[in-house]
């Protein structure tokens, strides 16, 4: 009967096995996207309506919306909607408006709601004023190249082509709660969007960016049978899916602004994500812990170790855990405005916290939205609290 000791060995090396395997499928999954080329500009360039639902004046928002003005593209409208005629934003579009005033620009104020999910309440009482059949909506943050209608609208001139939609970079706005929470999307999870995009899967949606043909979401139900889910462009995905259409992501990148004045915005903000995740995939979330790479081979190595005969193995398994880590901390930097290596050392805290923030999701079914408590079901359907 082999020992504790040994036990505990065996234990170590599978969990640096895991580790260094998932971190090197994911580095070459990320490189693997960066190397691809984009597509060729298409010839035909139907006109287009892009919908912007607002709530507030977040920072950068000025700059956000005006690069949406400024799109290369023959014909675009662009609707903004907010639910409170005092919303600070409508001075910011009213001023996007004297600015591009070759722009069609609509702004809705209506404060219907038509479910739970606040967001998606806005762009049903936004669509009424859209003027064209091909639909894109964007998050509020999210900041984007003159060329960006352009690329990520292509697709949908193909017919077996249902929606489209992109990856993003977080660009954290200043402050160590914020630079945290980009190094979770870009170093957590992106590379794990991409990794699962390397293997074939083409079911991913980001709400940052969902290109789709009128007709296609009057097929699906319209945009109200999303009005009760907390991942409404999940939930959008597997409809457009189940009418027999293909979902294209991207190679555009969106740059999201990421702002997080606090500790608890930050917890509060992952907590909610890592819920969706937990909603979305209830019998695999358990197995997310093997996508914390680096703090897995912490814990293999120290388990290895206690077998001295067996060290060599365990600190080369660790060093490709190290390096993986390390590269999917930098390749994102690369076009950084900061320097490169002003976030390493939170390297260790932003590992450490989202282990925390995953545990704590086992926990609690509650999840905070624009300043609202609500309880998700196992259905993703969000139910307000009193």
């Amino acid at each position: 009967m082999p020992s504790i000791q040994a036990v505990v060995t065996v234990v170590g090396f599978v969990c640096l096995g895991l580790a260094a395997g998932y971190s090197l499928v994911t580095v070459v999954a990320v490189l693997a996207w960066r190397m691809q080329r984009r597509p060729s500009k298409a010839r035909s360039m139907p006109p287009i309506t892009v919908l912007k639902p607002l709530c507030g004046a977040e920072p950068g928002l000025l700059e956000h919306l005006r690069s949406f003005c400024r799109q290369d593209y023959p014909e675009f409208q662009i609707v903004f909607g907010v639910r409170d005629a005092g919303d600070p934003a409508c001075a910011l579009v009213k001023r996007l408006a004297a600015e591009f005033p070759s722009v069609p620009i609509e702004l809705v104020i209506n404060p219907q709601l038509h479910g739970t999910n606040l967001k998606i309440s806005n762009l049903v009482n936004m669509l009424p004023y859209a003027r064209h059949d091909i639909l894109a909506m964007a998050d509020s943050d999210a900041f984007v190249g003159s060329d960006y209608l352009a690329t990520v609208t292509a697709p949908l001139l193909d017919q077996d082509v249902g929606l489209v939609t992109c990856i993003y970079r977080g660009a954290p706005t200043g402050g160590i709660w914020s630079r945290l929470g980009a190094m979770y999307i870009n170093e957590w999870y992106v590379p794990s969007v991409l990794l699962a995009w390397l293997f074939g899967y083409e079911g991913y949606v980001s709400g940052q960016t969902v290109c789709l043909r009128r007709d296609t979401l009057d097929a699906l139900g319209g945009l109200r049978v999303m009005a009760n889910h907390l991942a409404d462009d999940h939930r959008l995905g597997e409809l457009v899916r189940g009418l027999g259409l293909r979902i294209v992501l991207s190679p555009y990148v969106v740059d999201g602004e990421h702002h997080e004045p606090t500790f608890r915005s930050l917890t509060r903000h992952e907590l909610r994500w890592m819920r969706t995740i937990h909603v979305l995939r209830p019998r695999s979330f358990r197995l997310i812990f093997i996508t914390f790479s680096f703090p897995l081979a912490v814990l293999g190595l120290i388990a290895a170790l206690s077998e001295s005969p067996f060290s060599a193995a365990a600190w080369v398994l660790f060093g490709i855990s190290l390096l993986a880590r390390l590269v999917l901390h930098f390749v994102h930097r690369l076009r950084d405005d900061r320097a490169l290596v002003s976030d390493l050392w939170l390297l260790p805290v932003r590992d450490v916290l989202i282990c925390w923030v995953w545990c704590r999701s086992f926990f609690t079914s509650h999840v905070t939205w624009r300043g609202k408590e609500f309880d998700v079901g196992s259905d993703g359907v969000m139910r307000p609290l009193s």
